[in-house]
């Protein structure tokens, strides 16, 4: 399933992995994750994803810096593929809950309160 678009609140900068077509992974950085992906499927944004498309965002995590983005893109880079389908796995389940807790607490707040 795609990870949906966030906008970074409180950074401007994030990590961000795209699944291509062929089932490969491609990791990268942006300030601004909505035109990224436009860029990625005008194929335009890179000679890699380019020969992939369509592509589909599955991971973005916000970084406090340019800096620290380009320095988790690198780790992440350097994961095995079975480590980052367990990142991806686990940023999936971590996604799951906060919405889980979100309609909990939306169908909490919209219950009749008995007299």
């Amino acid at each position: 399933m795609p990870c949906p678009i966030r906008k970074s609140v409180g950074s401007k900068w994030l990590v961000y992995i795209l699944r291509c077509r062929d089932g490969s992974l491609y990791t990268g950085i942006t300030n601004n994750l909505p035109k990224r992906i436009n860029a990625h499927a005008a194929g335009k944004a890179s000679k890699y994803t380019r020969s992939r498309l369509p592509v589909a965002v599955v991971f973005q995590e916000a970084a406090g810096s340019k800096s620290a983005a380009l320095r988790r893109e690198a780790a992440i880079k350097q994961l095995s593929r079975r480590r980052k389908d367990q990142l991806l796995a686990e940023s999936r389940r971590a996604r799951v809950s906060r919405k889980r807790v979100q309609h909990q607490r939306a169908i909490g707040t919209k219950r009749p309160q008995s007299a």
